[in-house]
């Protein structure tokens, strides 16, 4: 689940989209696109989007708490790309940096951003649940993609990334998962829990789990409580576009079973299974980059003239 640590959660970056909270009702986003570093309007939201880059790299704002982001505009007819990040991982890793130069050298549309109380964006990591993290999702491919994307998902981006399938069909057109993590909360988290620590975690509303990658960070009652309405294994996942999962055999934050057994819900017919014999959870050699961008490509030529 986890990839990176990230830092504590700021107003600086390179954007910033503002998420509204995570109480509100899936659908019901209003979009504010403001640049970065202006103060909050107290009259009714208006778009203003500034240019960073000659690369077409852009920042704004949406609602009230900030979600750091960073666009480039495609050159190409087809599909633009979206990557949704791990748990406690921000959108300058190396598969998220990897994918924004290969998708500008080439034309594509391309869209990363921190899920709220990740990396550069505002909020607290320790008050995010999946279903935030799946609205603010929603609301940085709402406000800031046009048309057929792909949306390619790491870890936890995986698990969101289907959901964003499942309320976004009309403009989701394949989805590619890198050690893709459904259902996580339960199965590899609370299901692994001895006694003791779920009495903890019950009395106490958190837990602070180890970290390979850091500092421990907080699993929280809330988290956990949340994940359990968001599950998606237990059922049929009714996607039907071609999908893509590439899971290392020596994952040892996921197994690589899990991706089998998403293959066997998927009811997509066009479902592929790539195992990496050495392949770690992060899958970041160049060699993992490689196969992501190899297996993202023929994707995005399926909408062009």
């Amino acid at each position: 689940m986890q990839r990176r640590a990230s830092g504590r959660a700021t107003r600086r970056g390179p954007g910033q989209i503002m998420a509204p909270s995570t109480r509100a009702s899936f659908d019901r986003w209003r979009v504010n696109i403001r640049p970065a570093g202006e103060s909050r309007p107290a009259c009714k939201p208006r778009v203003a989007v500034r240019r960073l880059r000659a690369m077409d790299e852009e920042t704004g704002a949406l609602g009230p708490i900030p979600l750091a982001f960073r666009r480039i505009r495609g050159r190409v007819p087809g599909p633009g790309v979206v990557f949704l990040g791990g748990f406690h991982s921000d959108m300058t890793g190396s598969k998220a940096s990897h994918l924004a130069a290969w998708c500008a050298a080439r034309g594509h549309a391309y869209l990363r951003f921190d899920y709220s109380g990740h990396g550069a964006s505002g909020g607290r990591f320790e008050e995010g649940t999946i279903g935030g993290w799946i609205a603010d999702a929603a609301a940085a491919f709402d406000a800031l993609t046009e048309g057929p994307q792909v949306v390619v998902g790491s870890s936890m981006g995986g698990w969101i990334a289907l959901h964003l399938a499942l309320r976004r069909a009309d403009r989701v057109r394949a989805l590619v998962g890198i050690a893709a993590a459904p259902d996580f909360t339960e199965e590899l988290i609370w299901n692994r829990l001895p006694p003791e620590t779920r009495s903890l975690l019950a009395r106490e509303g958190v837990w602070r789990r180890p970290s390979e990658y850091g500092e421990p960070y907080p699993i929280t009652r809330a988290l956990i409580e949340d994940g359990r309405r968001h599950l998606l294994l237990g059922a049929p996942i009714p996607i039907p576009v071609p999908v893509r999962l590439l899971h290392g055999m020596r994952d040892a934050d996921v197994p690589w079973e899990v991706s089998l057994r998403l293959a066997e819900r998927l009811e997509s017919e066009d479902v592929r299974l790539v195992l990496v014999k050495g392949g770690d959870h992060r899958l970041s050699m160049p060699a993992d980059l490689d196969l992501l961008t190899s297996t993202l490509a023929p994707l995005l030529q399926q909408d062009r003239a």
